[in-house]
C-alpha cells in the first residue's frame, strides 16, 4: 500500500528511482481518440529536465520519452497509456561517503523507519527525478483538455518568489515567462534573481520558492461539494509534488487578514454574461468551479542537500555530521513549475470526467 497512484477517473501510477535504469508512468481512464505522439509529452518534459541553466543541478538527462501502449495510429486507444525515460547520468558513486547516513531535511530518515531499507543513491524513490513521470501524464491530460475546453483553455505557471525576493504579480507576463532560466513572470526581477541565486549557489546553500499556478477557460460546474472538492484535490496534487510544504488557493492564508467585505467576490450579469469584481475564491466556490480563472500557490523548501556541515545522525544511532556533495539545484523550486502545471491538468481532467459522468 504504497499509494504510487493518482487520481479516480484519470489515473496515472509513476514508478522507477532516481539512479535505477528508468522511471515511467502508467495512464488509465484517458478517452479514446485524441491525437497524441511523443512528442507532445517531451515539449513538457524539455521544461522540467535537469542541467538546462547554472542555476540547476547539472545533471544530464535527455528525459527522452518513449510510448509503449495505448497509441494506434497516433491515436489513443482508451487503453492504459505507458510510458518509459532511461536514466543515463547517474553518479552513485557521489553518495558512497553519506550511504549510512540520514541527510537532515530529506526523507532517509522516514523511509528507513517505514520500511527498513533505503535507496541512498539520490533518495531512490523520494527523489524529485520522480516529477518526470507526472509531467508526462500531466502532457496526456492537457492534451485531453484542450479539445474538450477549447482555444481559450491554458494552464500557466511560474515563480513568484525566489528564497526572500518576490516579485510584482500584477506585471505578470506570459511571453516572458519560459524565456528566462527562473519561470518569472515579472521581467524586472530577472537580473536580481539572478545575482541572488548566483550568490546562494557560491556559498553551497540553497533556498526556496513560491510557485503560482493558473488555470484559465475553465468552465463552471467541476468539483463537488464536500469530499471531492476541486481545490482540495488541486491541494492534494500540488502537495504531493516533492518538497512543497504548503499550498494556497486564491488569497488562501492571507484570507484570514481580510473583512467580509473585502473578501467576498462581488457578483454581477450584463445580458449572459456574469461578471466576478475580484477573484480572492481563486475561481472555487464551495468546491466546485465558478468559471473564473482557478488560481493555487504553492511552497517548496529549501534543498536540503547543501554542502555546509548540518548534524544528523547514522542507521546505528550515532551522532554524526553531514556534507553533502554532488550536484543539487540551489533552488528545487524552478523546476517544480511544470510539475505544478501537470499536476493541475490532471485534476481538472479527472474532474471534468467526474462531473460528465454525473451531470452530462
Amino acid at each position: 500500500m504504497s499509494f504510487n497512484t493518482f487520481g479516480k477517473q484519470f489515473r496515472f501510477t509513476t514508478w522507477g528511482e532516481s539512479h535505477g535504469p528508468a522511471i515511467g508512468c502508467i495512464v488509465d481512464g484517458c478517452p479514446p481518440n485524441i491525437y497524441l505522439k511523443e512528442q507532445d509529452i517531451q515539449k513538457e518534459l524539455d521544461k522540467r529536465k535537469p542541467g538546462q541553466s547554472k542555476f540547476t543541478t547539472q545533471r544530464k538527462e535527455d528525459d527522452k520519452v518513449q510510448i509503449l501502449s495505448g497509441v494506434f495510429e497516433g491515436k489513443t486507444t482508451g487503453t492504459p497509456i505507458s510510458m518509459i525515460i532511461y536514466n543515463k547520468d547517474m553518479r552513485s558513486k557521489d553518495y558512497g561517503n553519506i550511504k549510512d547516513k540520514f541527510r537532515p531535511g530529506h526523507a532517509d530518515l522516514t523511509y528507513f523507519k517505514k520500511y527498513g531499507i533505503r535507496d541512498y543513491r539520490g533518495g531512490g524513490r523520494s527523489s524529485a527525478r520522480e516529477t518526470a513521470s507526472r509531467v508526462a501524464a500531466g502532457a496526456i491530460a492537457k492534451l485531453v483538455l484542450q479539445k474538450k475546453f477549447g482555444k481559450k483553455f491554458e494552464v500557466i505557471g511560474a515563480v513568484t518568489q525566489l528564497g526572500i525576493l518576490g516579485c510584482d504579480t500584477n506585471e505578470w507576463n506570459d511571453k516572458i515567462i519560459n524565456k528566462n532560466p527562473f519561470f518569472c513572470p515579472d521581467k524586472s526581477m530577472i537580473k536580481i534573481w539572478e545575482k541572488y541565486l548566483l550568490g546562494v549557489r557560491k556559498s553551497g546553500s540553497s533556498c526556496g520558492a513560491i510557485i503560482e499556478i493558473r488555470a484559465r477557460g475553465v468552465p463552471a460546474g467541476l468539483g463537488a461539494p464536500i469530499y471531492s472538492k476541486l481545490d482540495s484535490d488541486i491541494a492534494s496534487g500540488l502537495m504531493s509534488i516533492n518538497a512543497v510544504k504548503g499550498v494556497n488557493i486564491g488569497s488562501g492564508m492571507n484570507s484570514a487578514q481580510l473583512s467580509g467585505e473585502q473578501n467576498s467576490d462581488e457578483i454581477s450579469q450584463t445580458g449572459k454574461k456574469l461578471k466576478f469584481n475580484s477573484n480572492n475564491a481563486g475561481g472555487i466556490l464551495g468546491g466546485i468551479s465558478s468559471g473564473q480563472e482557478i488560481i493555487a500557490s504553492f511552497a517548496v523548501k529549501p534543498t536540503s542537500s547543501i554542502l555546509t556541515s548540518r548534524k544528523t545522525i547514522n542507521k546505528f544511532g550515532k551522532n554524526t555530521t553531514i556534507s553533502v556533495r554532488g550536484r543539487h539545484d540551489p533552488c528545487v523550486g524552478i523546476r517544480a513549475v511544470p510539475v505544478g502545471e501537470a499536476m493541475m491538468n490532471c485534476v481538472l481532467l479527472d474532474h471534468y470526467l467526474m462531473h460528465k459522468a454525473q451531470c452530462g
